[in-house]
Protein backbone atom coordinates (compact mmCIF):
# COMPACT_ATOMS: atom_id res chain seq x y z
CA UNK A 1 0.00 0.00 0.00
CA UNK A 2 1.78 3.14 -1.22
CA UNK A 3 1.44 6.64 0.18
CA UNK A 4 0.72 7.93 -3.33
CA UNK A 5 -2.26 5.58 -3.55
CA UNK A 6 -3.56 6.95 -0.25
CA UNK A 7 -3.38 10.47 -1.67
CA UNK A 8 -5.29 9.30 -4.76
CA UNK A 9 -7.92 7.66 -2.59
CA UNK A 10 -8.39 10.78 -0.45
CA UNK A 11 -8.73 13.00 -3.52
CA UNK A 12 -11.53 10.83 -4.93
CA UNK A 13 -13.20 10.59 -1.50
CA UNK A 14 -13.12 14.37 -1.20
CA UNK A 15 -14.30 15.19 -4.71
CA UNK A 16 -16.79 12.29 -4.98
CA UNK A 17 -16.06 12.39 -8.69
CA UNK A 18 -13.37 10.53 -10.63
CA UNK A 19 -12.98 13.15 -13.37
CA UNK A 20 -12.48 16.07 -10.98
CA UNK A 21 -10.08 14.06 -8.84
CA UNK A 22 -7.97 13.03 -11.84
CA UNK A 23 -7.75 16.67 -12.97
CA UNK A 24 -6.61 17.80 -9.53
CA UNK A 25 -4.05 15.00 -9.31
CA UNK A 26 -2.82 15.55 -12.89
CA UNK A 27 -3.25 11.87 -13.79
CA UNK A 28 -5.47 10.27 -16.40
CA UNK A 29 -8.83 8.93 -15.30
CA UNK A 30 -8.04 5.34 -16.44
CA UNK A 31 -4.78 5.40 -14.42
CA UNK A 32 -6.63 6.66 -11.35
CA UNK A 33 -9.38 4.05 -11.69
CA UNK A 34 -6.72 1.34 -12.02
CA UNK A 35 -4.98 2.48 -8.81
CA UNK A 36 -8.23 2.49 -6.82
CA UNK A 37 -9.29 -0.91 -8.15
CA UNK A 38 -5.88 -2.32 -7.17
CA UNK A 39 -6.34 -0.82 -3.68
CA UNK A 40 -9.73 -2.50 -3.30
CA UNK A 41 -8.24 -5.82 -4.40
CA UNK A 42 -5.34 -5.45 -1.98
CA UNK A 43 -7.67 -4.77 0.96
CA UNK A 44 -10.30 -7.25 -0.15
CA UNK A 45 -13.03 -4.67 0.42
CA UNK A 46 -15.21 -2.48 -1.77
CA UNK A 47 -14.36 1.14 -0.96
CA UNK A 48 -16.68 3.01 -3.32
CA UNK A 49 -20.23 2.77 -4.59
CA UNK A 50 -20.17 4.11 -8.14
CA UNK A 51 -23.14 6.07 -9.50
CA UNK A 52 -23.68 7.70 -12.89
CA UNK A 53 -22.13 11.05 -12.01
CA UNK A 54 -20.66 10.56 -8.54
CA UNK A 55 -18.83 8.17 -6.24
CA UNK A 56 -19.79 7.47 -2.63
CA UNK A 57 -17.71 5.83 0.09
CA UNK A 58 -18.83 2.52 1.54
CA UNK A 59 -18.55 1.91 5.31
CA UNK A 60 -15.13 0.37 4.67
CA UNK A 61 -14.19 3.42 2.60
CA UNK A 62 -15.14 5.77 5.44
CA UNK A 63 -12.90 3.80 7.81
CA UNK A 64 -10.00 3.90 5.35
CA UNK A 65 -10.42 7.65 4.82
CA UNK A 66 -9.81 8.32 8.52
CA UNK A 67 -6.73 6.08 8.57
CA UNK A 68 -5.44 7.49 5.28
CA UNK A 69 -5.80 11.09 6.50
CA UNK A 70 -3.68 10.27 9.56
CA UNK A 71 -1.05 8.50 7.44
CA UNK A 72 -0.74 11.35 4.95
CA UNK A 73 -0.57 13.97 7.72
CA UNK A 74 2.14 11.99 9.49
CA UNK A 75 4.14 11.58 6.27
CA UNK A 76 3.90 15.31 5.53
CA UNK A 77 4.93 16.10 9.10
CA UNK A 78 7.98 13.82 8.89
CA UNK A 79 9.03 15.47 5.62
CA UNK A 80 8.66 18.94 7.15
CA UNK A 81 10.61 17.91 10.25
CA UNK A 82 13.59 16.67 8.27
CA UNK A 83 13.58 19.77 6.09
CA UNK A 84 13.72 21.95 9.22
CA UNK A 85 16.26 19.95 11.25
CA UNK A 86 18.95 22.51 10.54
CA UNK A 87 16.63 25.48 10.78
CA UNK A 88 16.68 26.87 14.33
CA UNK A 89 14.62 29.91 13.35
CA UNK A 90 11.73 28.27 11.55
CA UNK A 91 9.64 25.20 10.88
CA UNK A 92 6.25 23.74 11.72
CA UNK A 93 4.87 22.96 15.18
CA UNK A 94 1.56 21.13 15.68
CA UNK A 95 -0.79 21.45 18.67
CA UNK A 96 -4.00 19.73 19.73
CA UNK A 97 -5.87 21.87 22.27
CA UNK A 98 -8.59 21.44 24.85
CA UNK A 99 -10.89 24.37 25.59
CA UNK A 100 -9.52 26.72 28.27
CA UNK A 101 -9.09 30.46 28.69
CA UNK A 102 -5.47 29.67 29.61
CA UNK A 103 -4.76 28.89 25.95
CA UNK A 104 -4.09 32.65 25.83
CA UNK A 105 -0.84 31.91 27.71
CA UNK A 106 0.20 29.50 24.98
CA UNK A 107 -0.77 32.04 22.31
CA UNK A 108 1.34 34.71 24.03
CA UNK A 109 4.43 32.47 24.05
CA UNK A 110 3.90 31.53 20.40
CA UNK A 111 3.69 35.24 19.54
CA UNK A 112 6.93 35.92 21.42
CA UNK A 113 8.65 33.00 19.66
CA UNK A 114 7.37 34.10 16.26
CA UNK A 115 8.70 37.63 16.82
CA UNK A 116 12.18 36.10 17.09
CA UNK A 117 11.58 33.31 14.57
CA UNK A 118 9.36 34.69 11.79
CA UNK A 119 9.53 31.42 9.85
CA UNK A 120 7.77 29.55 12.66
CA UNK A 121 4.50 28.07 11.39
CA UNK A 122 2.06 26.69 13.96
CA UNK A 123 -0.95 24.46 13.34
CA UNK A 124 -3.85 24.19 15.79
CA UNK A 125 -6.56 21.56 16.12
CA UNK A 126 -9.10 21.39 18.95
CA UNK A 127 -10.72 18.48 20.74
CA UNK A 128 -11.23 16.63 23.98
CA UNK A 129 -8.61 14.41 25.64
CA UNK A 130 -9.45 11.36 23.54
CA UNK A 131 -9.17 13.27 20.27
CA UNK A 132 -5.94 15.14 20.93
CA UNK A 133 -4.07 12.26 22.61
CA UNK A 134 -4.95 10.00 19.67
CA UNK A 135 -3.27 12.49 17.34
CA UNK A 136 -0.32 12.84 19.71
CA UNK A 137 0.17 9.07 19.95
CA UNK A 138 0.10 8.76 16.16
CA UNK A 139 2.71 11.50 15.78
CA UNK A 140 0.37 13.83 13.91
CA UNK A 141 0.92 16.61 16.48
CA UNK A 142 3.86 17.60 18.70
CA UNK A 143 2.00 18.83 21.78
CA UNK A 144 -1.44 18.46 23.32
CA UNK A 145 -3.25 20.48 25.97
CA UNK A 146 -5.50 18.46 28.29
CA UNK A 147 -8.11 19.48 30.82
CA UNK A 148 -7.31 16.52 33.07
CA UNK A 149 -4.39 14.77 34.77
CA UNK A 150 -2.13 13.25 32.08
CA UNK A 151 -0.85 9.67 31.98
CA UNK A 152 2.66 10.10 33.41
CA UNK A 153 3.72 6.69 32.11
CA UNK A 154 3.33 7.92 28.52
CA UNK A 155 3.79 11.68 28.62
CA UNK A 156 5.88 14.47 30.00
CA UNK A 157 3.77 17.40 31.12
CA UNK A 158 3.85 21.06 32.05
CA UNK A 159 1.03 22.37 34.23
CA UNK A 160 -0.48 25.73 33.35
CA UNK A 161 -0.11 28.27 36.18
CA UNK A 162 -3.80 28.67 37.03
CA UNK A 163 -6.79 26.36 37.41
CA UNK A 164 -10.05 26.64 35.46
CA UNK A 165 -13.22 27.18 37.47
CA UNK A 166 -16.42 25.21 36.80
CA UNK A 167 -19.81 26.83 36.85
CA UNK A 168 -23.24 27.01 35.24
CA UNK A 169 -24.12 29.09 32.16
CA UNK A 170 -27.77 30.16 32.21
CA UNK A 171 -30.10 32.82 30.80
CA UNK A 172 -29.69 36.13 32.61
CA UNK A 173 -33.43 36.33 33.34
CA UNK A 174 -33.80 32.94 35.08
CA UNK A 175 -34.20 32.77 38.90
CA UNK A 176 -30.87 30.99 39.40
CA UNK A 177 -29.04 33.91 37.80
CA UNK A 178 -29.62 35.96 40.95
CA UNK A 179 -27.46 33.59 43.02
CA UNK A 180 -23.74 34.07 43.67
CA UNK A 181 -23.02 30.32 43.61
CA UNK A 182 -24.87 27.20 42.45
CA UNK A 183 -25.02 24.10 44.63
CA UNK A 184 -25.89 20.51 43.76
CA UNK A 185 -29.52 20.83 44.86
CA UNK A 186 -29.98 23.75 42.44
CA UNK A 187 -29.14 21.43 39.53
CA UNK A 188 -31.69 18.72 40.35
CA UNK A 189 -34.46 18.67 37.77
CA UNK A 190 -32.67 20.96 35.31
CA UNK A 191 -31.93 19.90 31.71
CA UNK A 192 -28.13 20.06 31.78
CA UNK A 193 -25.56 20.27 28.98
CA UNK A 194 -21.93 19.34 29.49
CA UNK A 195 -19.01 17.84 27.62
CA UNK A 196 -18.98 14.06 27.92
CA UNK A 197 -15.46 14.20 29.35
CA UNK A 198 -16.41 16.84 31.94
CA UNK A 199 -19.57 15.00 32.95
CA UNK A 200 -17.85 11.64 33.42
CA UNK A 201 -14.78 13.05 35.19
CA UNK A 202 -15.04 16.47 36.84
CA UNK A 203 -18.79 16.62 37.52
CA UNK A 204 -18.86 12.95 38.61
CA UNK A 205 -16.02 13.68 41.05
CA UNK A 206 -17.83 16.77 42.34
CA UNK A 207 -21.12 15.08 43.19
CA UNK A 208 -20.16 11.41 43.51
CA UNK A 209 -22.93 8.83 43.26
CA UNK A 210 -25.52 11.62 43.42
CA UNK A 211 -24.79 12.31 39.74
CA UNK A 212 -27.57 9.80 39.03
CA UNK A 213 -30.01 12.41 40.39
CA UNK A 214 -29.00 14.87 37.66
CA UNK A 215 -30.35 14.93 34.12
CA UNK A 216 -27.90 15.26 31.24
CA UNK A 217 -30.00 16.64 28.41
CA UNK A 218 -27.18 16.56 25.86
CA UNK A 219 -23.41 16.61 25.49
CA UNK A 220 -21.18 18.90 23.42
CA UNK A 221 -17.49 18.74 22.59
CA UNK A 222 -17.43 22.55 22.24
CA UNK A 223 -18.93 24.73 24.97
CA UNK A 224 -19.85 27.45 22.48
CA UNK A 225 -22.30 25.09 20.76
CA UNK A 226 -23.84 24.26 24.13
CA UNK A 227 -24.29 27.96 24.91
CA UNK A 228 -26.42 28.38 21.77
CA UNK A 229 -28.84 25.79 23.14
CA UNK A 230 -28.92 27.66 26.44
CA UNK A 231 -29.83 30.86 24.59
CA UNK A 232 -32.75 29.00 23.01
CA UNK A 233 -33.99 28.07 26.48
CA UNK A 234 -33.32 24.34 26.07
CA UNK A 235 -31.22 23.91 29.19
CA UNK A 236 -28.23 24.94 31.31
CA UNK A 237 -24.55 24.46 30.49
CA UNK A 238 -21.93 23.15 32.93
CA UNK A 239 -18.59 24.42 31.69
CA UNK A 240 -15.38 26.26 32.57
CA UNK A 241 -15.31 29.97 33.23
CA UNK A 242 -14.31 32.42 30.46
CA UNK A 243 -15.19 30.07 27.58
CA UNK A 244 -18.57 31.70 26.93
CA UNK A 245 -19.33 35.38 26.44
CA UNK A 246 -21.35 36.47 29.49
CA UNK A 247 -21.10 40.22 29.00
CA UNK A 248 -24.31 42.14 29.90
CA UNK A 249 -25.44 42.20 26.27
CA UNK A 250 -25.00 38.42 25.83
CA UNK A 251 -28.14 37.46 27.75
CA UNK A 252 -26.15 34.82 29.64
CA UNK A 253 -24.52 34.66 33.06
CA UNK A 254 -21.89 32.38 34.62
CA UNK A 255 -22.33 31.24 38.21
CA UNK A 256 -19.62 29.14 39.92
CA UNK A 257 -20.38 25.83 41.57
CA UNK A 258 -20.14 25.31 45.32
CA UNK A 259 -18.22 23.53 46.69
CA UNK A 260 -15.68 25.05 44.29
CA UNK A 261 -14.70 22.75 41.42
CA UNK A 262 -11.49 23.48 39.51
CA UNK A 263 -9.63 21.71 36.71
CA UNK A 264 -5.92 21.95 36.05
CA UNK A 265 -4.70 22.30 32.46
CA UNK A 266 -1.57 20.52 31.17
CA UNK A 267 0.66 20.78 28.13
CA UNK A 268 1.87 17.26 27.32
CA UNK A 269 4.27 15.59 24.89
CA UNK A 270 5.34 11.99 24.36
CA UNK A 271 8.22 10.56 26.34
CA UNK A 272 11.39 10.12 24.29
CA UNK A 273 9.99 12.61 21.75
CA UNK A 274 12.60 13.98 19.36
CA UNK A 275 11.71 17.59 18.53
CA UNK A 276 12.79 19.81 15.67
CA UNK A 277 14.91 22.77 16.82
CA UNK A 278 12.00 25.20 16.60
CA UNK A 279 9.67 22.92 18.60
CA UNK A 280 12.37 22.47 21.27
CA UNK A 281 12.90 26.22 21.41
CA UNK A 282 9.19 26.83 21.84
CA UNK A 283 8.99 24.23 24.62
CA UNK A 284 11.87 25.87 26.51
CA UNK A 285 10.12 29.23 26.23
CA UNK A 286 6.91 27.69 27.61
CA UNK A 287 8.78 26.17 30.55
CA UNK A 288 10.39 29.53 31.33
CA UNK A 289 7.10 31.40 31.04
CA UNK A 290 5.21 28.97 33.28
CA UNK A 291 7.95 29.03 35.93
CA UNK A 292 7.51 32.78 36.17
Amino acid sequence: MELRTMRYFLAVAREENMTRASELLHVTQPALSKQLKALEEELGKKLFTRHSFSIQLTEEGVLLRKRAEDLVKMADKITAEFLSLDDVLGGDVYFGLAESYQIRRLAAVIKKCKNNCPDLHYHITSGDTEQVTEKLDKGVIDFAVLAQQPNTAKYHSLKFPDADLWGLIMPADCPLAKKNVVCFDDLIGLPLFCSEQGWNNDIAKWCGHDIERLHLEGSFRLSYNGSLFVKEGLGYLLTLQHLIDTNPDSGLVFCPLTPKLETNIYLIWKKYQIFTPIAQRLLEMLKEEFRE
